[in-house]
């Protein structure tokens, strides 16, 4: 039985064995922690509280690091302080780590978050998950390595879909009529297909959704309505078809509970915030970790669409949808190769390189710093398959999973003064629309070959959230690199 006690002081506090109870469900520093409790009813259960994050996991932890100051107090840096130190931080590594992790700033959530999940942690196909349901195929998939669809079928015919996930989360998917298999893994979660009452979190997959016509499966949403660029998904959170439920790291849990929710869509974020994810899967809420930012190839993540699809029960226009991006690629890559070609001559591929268009892709950050896409991220594989060369050639390639790099103006300078074109990224800074607004931000860019030569260009700020833009980005990039001066649907040209 539960220990049920009350703390007093300045403020009284209610623990009951395993948690403080808050009134907010608020994330505080835990030495301003102030609690209350909060009772409210949902659907047929009763909730009785909201569970705080200053849990007995997350206390343990911090008595770790009290207890490691003490030893590093006491001991000194002799071999007896290192091998208390040692003991000491054995909590886990990975705690740690996600605990100094939180609070931090980031400028696009799915994207800049360093991996703290096993890569493409799949099963193998044909792994058995009950007796009563035999497999039959995997989904095969052009470009996405980081999720997996297996059909299986029961003894009636009847088709279930089980959804995984490269951090090791799997769920089957029961289709109508259809009964969930008692001996089926605790590990599996169970979604009833089609999947209904949404709260998404991962911005990104809202285009997904629109492409599917699968908004009305959406109930809430972490974004507001202000923050939407995607029309539809605007309209939706002003009619009230679509409910603003908090963001990822501070969901309305009632609001959430009271409507009833079939699964919560996150991004990476929320590896930041564990325990959310926790506080939703404790009330019967399956969570989905949207990976899509993870794929190296840019198609690998429009390729999501076809789990989403599945998910709604929208297979057919989930691959039409897919079928336009692999035609846009397609048509970007023939021209490109018509290019390479044209004249007979046979060229070295580091000839071919180098006589490649290069571009730099960044913006100014308010500290006066350029902020880049490192070499491994999607942005600068576009712009190769757009027949281009990004003039970072090697710039963070560490294994980090962020996408991002920060470097001083000087060193911007000296790698892409050179640069044929420049590409400013407003889905973080906000647009602009002229050479001189950019000069106005670094007025050092004037030397720049692009800037002399009028080949400066800006990104539209729906860009981000419009994640099936990857086919129009390549073709608006491909355009500039063959000579277009006219404005594509995601790229414009700034003003001289």
């Amino acid at each position: 039985m539960k220990k049920i006690g009350w703390i007093t002081g300045k403020k009284r506090l209610l623990y009951t064995g395993r948690h403080f109870w808050n009134r907010k469900c608020r994330k505080k520093t835990w030495w301003q922690q102030e609690f209350a409790v909060f009772k409210c009813e949902a659907t047929a259960n009763s909730v009785t509280g909201h569970v705080c994050v200053n849990s007995n996991k997350k206390m343990a932890l911090r008595m770790a690091g009290l207890s490691l100051m003490g030893v590093l107090l006491l001991s000194g840096c002799g071999n007896t302080g290192k091998s208390a130190v040692a003991a000491a931080s054995s909590t886990s590594a990975s705690e740690i780590s996600n605990e100094a992790g939180k609070g931090t700033k980031v400028s696009q959530p799915a994207e800049n978050v360093d991996a703290q999940v096993a890569e493409a942690s799949l099963p193998q196909p044909g792994e058995a998950i009950s007796a009563s349901l035999a497999w039959k195929s995997r989904m095969e998939l052009a470009y996405a390595t980081q999720f997996a669809v297996d059909t299986y079928e029961d003894a009636d015919g009847m088709q279930y879909e089980a959804v995984s996930v490269a951090d090791g989360s799997r769920f089957l998917l029961i289709p109508e009529g259809g009964k969930v298999p008692e001996d089926l893994p605790d590990s599996i979660q169970v979604l009833k297909r089609p999947v209904k009452q949404i709260y998404l979190v991962a911005t990104a997959t809202m285009d997904m959704f629109r492409m599917l016509g699968a908004l009305p499966d959406i109930r809430f949403s972490g974004t507001d309505a202000s923050g939407w660029y995607i029309p539809e998904a605007k309209e939706a959170m002003e009619n009230g078809s679509i409910l603003y439920a908090g963001k990822y790291s501070e969901p309305d849990y009632e609001r959430i509970v009271s409507e009833g929710c079939g699964l919560a869509i996150e991004n990476t974020m929320i590896l930041h915030s564990p325990e959310v994810k926790e506080k939703l899967e404790s009330f019967g809420i399956p969570v989905l970790v949207d990976h899509s930012s993870y794929e190296a190839h840019p198609l690998g993540r429009t390729e999501w669409i076809r789990l989403y699809g599945v998910l709604t029960g929208k297979e057919k226009e989930a691959e039409a949808a897919f079928a336009k991006q692999e035609a846009a690629l397609q048509r970007v890559t023939e021209e490109g190769s018509d290019a390479e070609n044209a004249g007979g001559s046979v060229k070295t591929e580091q000839t071919a390189q180098a006589e490649k268009p290069s571009a730099a892709f960044f913006y100014i950050t308010n500290q006066g710093s350029v902020n880049v896409r490192r070499s491994s991220d999607y942005i600068p594989k576009m712009i190769e398959l757009a027949g281009g060369r990004y003039i970072f050639g090697h710039l963070g390639d560490d294994g980090k999973r962020s996408s991002t790099v920060n470097m001083q103006m000087e060193e911007f300078y000296a790698a892409a003064k050179e640069s044929d074109y420049l590409i400013y990224n407003s889905t973080i800074d906000g647009e602009i629309h002229s050479i001189s607004e950019l000069l106005a931000k670094a007025p050092v860019l004037k030397d720049f070959k692009a800037v002399q030569a009028g080949n400066v260009w800006c990104t539209t700020k729906n860009l981000y959230q419009e994640s099936m833009s990857v086919g129009a980005m390549l073709e608006d990039i491909h355009a500039i690199f063959s000579g277009s001066q006219e404005d594509g649907t995601y790229l414009y040209k700034l003003q001289s």
